[in-house]
């Protein structure tokens, strides 16, 4: 069977505030610039996740994209859209929500979702020229 890849992307809108409690406020303020603004401030996010399998010689289809969108509809997009990421959604909680944070915590939350599917990257847009890819490592 060939093997291939498919991309999901989805999107959602969520503020934040990157702020380490364990540093200074000076610290806080060089290290994460307007991000560290105390009334916080958000992005419009776009989010990617791809996932590896056989593709199926009945369907055609590695899987119906349609089952990834549910799961991260149930698992991800439900608990931050129009979320502030430091206080509304307690898989984040105690994690700076820096978009490097929130990809591995989304990682988490997917990568026993799709049996028989390997998770081969989340990717996520904070903005139109910056991303993260995390691949499980």
């Amino acid at each position: 069977m060939p093997i291939a890849r498919v991309t999901r992307r989805v999107h959602f809108s969520a503020g934040h505030r990157l702020h380490n409690p364990a540093l200074s406020d000076e610290t806080n303020r060089d290290t994460y610039g307007l991000c560290n603004n105390p009334g916080g401030h958000g992005h419009n996010y776009d989010l990617e996740v791809t996932v590896e399998g056989e593709v199926d010689p009945v369907t055609g289809y590695v899987l119906d994209l349609k089952r990834i969108k549910r799961l991260l509809e149930a698992t991800v997009l439900s608990e931050v859209d129009h979320a502030n990421l430091n206080t509304d959604v307690d898989w984040l909680d105690g994690v700076i929500p820096t978009a490097e944070n929130l990809a591995v915590a989304i990682w988490g939350r997917l990568e026993n979702g799709l049996p028989g599917m390997n998770l081969v990257s989340v990717r996520l847009w904070e903005t139109e020229r910056n991303s993260v890819e995390y691949r499980g490592e």
